[in-house]
């Protein structure tokens, strides 16, 4: 591959430390959720997403994108929270294929137990040691590349062959 453009070394530090960043503060955060309400991370993700709609509810392929899960990871994860009674599945009457994952009552208070001890981490962990412009930049600097995530993916141009005497 001679066509790639290797990563500078402000690159490469940019890239690895974001990497780092966000396995260790997933991992740490992971580990305060479990200790201080019993909810897995991914348990969180879902019931965060949930919450944001006002009624709770979220067509399951929706859910996949919102977390940019695989169908058979959200499948299995929905299948545990509903055997926990923290979400339910309902059919969707306008696709019969297609099924809503719901925030039950119990979701609910599990996140609203959950969120004081995770909002805490988050602002222990990153928001108190950052300056107003470095928020501003990290939210500034995500947006763009979700952004670019939630652009149509253009198949790669195939490598062009040249002919001698053709231009």
């Amino acid at each position: 591959m001679a066509d790639v453009r290797w990563l500078t070394e402000r690159e490469e530090r940019a890239w690895r430390s974001l990497q780092f960043m966000q396995m260790r503060l997933e991992s740490e955060l992971a580990r305060q959720l479990a200790a201080d309400s019993g909810l897995s991370y991914p348990d969180y993700l879902v019931l965060v997403a949930l919450t944001d709609r006002p009624d709770g509810r979220m067509r399951l392929f929706e859910l996949g994108g919102v977390l940019g899960w695989e169908k058979s990871r959200l499948s299995h994860q929905v299948a545990r929270m509903a055997g926990r009674g923290q979400v339910k599945k309902e059919r969707c009457d306008s696709d019969r294929r297609g099924a809503y994952v719901v925030i039950t009552k119990r979701g609910r208070r599990d996140i609203e137990a959950a969120a004081p001890g995770h909002v805490a981490a988050v602002r222990h962990l990153v928001i108190d040691r950052l300056t107003p412009s470095q928020l501003d930049a990290i939210g500034d600097a995500a947006e763009i590349v979700l952004a670019a995530l939630d652009e149509p993916t253009q198949p790669e141009a195939e490598p062009r062959t040249t002919r001698r005497g053709s231009r």
